[in-house]
């Protein structure tokens, strides 16, 4: 490998990451059960936990920080760990993950309850970090799941609630799971989240009308939804996002039944957020 040119080593590595999409679309059954997971603990009052050390900790804590943005959620809903905290996700913490004394800590500092669902995240399926504080979660009442790109043990899938195992084979830079194994692990948390979203609410048709209109990219993105959905100009859709609050959400029922921000409120929430209750499908009003 290391005498291949940079066109030759683009080759080989495109042609290991091929196989990623495929070793997780095996592993459907189990990415379904994990989504299920996460609404009922969502419906609950509780959270979604993610544990891990390295890049799998890292990923973990990015996805939770791509959930408010995205879907207006209170920060407190998706919730990353990371042995050896917040240092780590900028700088690698050697030694951090081999501490499970600190992964029951983290569990007992969040409080984690019997409304949780943590799920850990450890590509070698075998970081004590990782396992001791799964173990801590389920002695405290919590529903736990793991990914790992290895062959689970038996005692593995006897221990949690779901277990999902992209298995990627070996990367192309021996061991280094940021990799093959990452690009896997970010493609899982991404469908779990992606789809807790959508049952609970925080999409409709394919547009995320949960965001907040909190940068100018954001208000722009908003303002196009209210333009799509009602088909009205970017002058009106504008108005609508600024009576709102910046909730696009409140806005496409303003916009839509023609009342205002208190009344639409009330709609969104006695149809516990799941805007077709309110509007019908939005292709029954699509503009022709």
């Amino acid at each position: 490998m290391d005498e291949l040119s940079a066109l030759e080593l683009v080759d080989l590595i495109n042609s290991e990451d091929r196989a990623v999409a495929e070793a997780v679309g095996s592993q459907r059954l189990a990415i379904a059960d994990a989504i299920e997971l996460v609404v009922e603990a969502f419906r609950s009052g509780g959270r979604l936990i993610y544990v891990g050390a390295g890049t799998s900790g890292r990923l973990g804590v990015l996805d939770a920080a791509e959930m408010p943005p995205t879907f207006g959620t209170d920060p407190e809903l998706v919730q990353g760990i990371i042995a050896g905290g917040r240092e780590a996700l900028v700088r690698s913490q050697e030694g951090a993950e081999d501490r499970p004394e600190e992964g029951v800590a983290e569990i007992d500092r969040m409080g984690i309850g019997p409304k949780d669902f943590v799920m850990g995240i450890a590509t070698s399926g075998t970081t004590p970090f990782v396992h001791a504080a799964l173990a801590r979660a389920r002695e405290r009442g919590a529903h736990t799941g793991f990914i790992l790109c290895t062959d689970p043990a038996p005692e593995l899938l006897k221990t949690h609630d779901v277990v999902i195992a992209p298995l990627v084979g070996p990367e192309v830079v021996t061991g280094s799971t940021r990799m093959k194994a990452g690009t896997a692990t970010k493609m899982v948390l991404n469908t779990i989240t992606t789809g807790a979203m959508v049952v609970t609410g925080k999409v409709f048709g394919n547009l995320m009308v949960d965001l907040q209109a909190t940068c100018e990219k954001l208000q722009d993105r908003g303002e196009r939804i209210l333009m799509t959905v009602l088909d009205v100009d970017r002058s009106r859709a504008s108005n609508l996002l600024e009576s709102a609050g910046g909730r696009v959400k409140i806005a496409l029922v303003m916009g839509r039944r023609g009342v205002g921000v208190d009344e639409a409120g009330r709609l969104v929430e006695e149809a516990e957020g799941v805007l077709a209750r309110v509007l019908g499908s939005p292709a029954e009003d699509a503009p022709a």
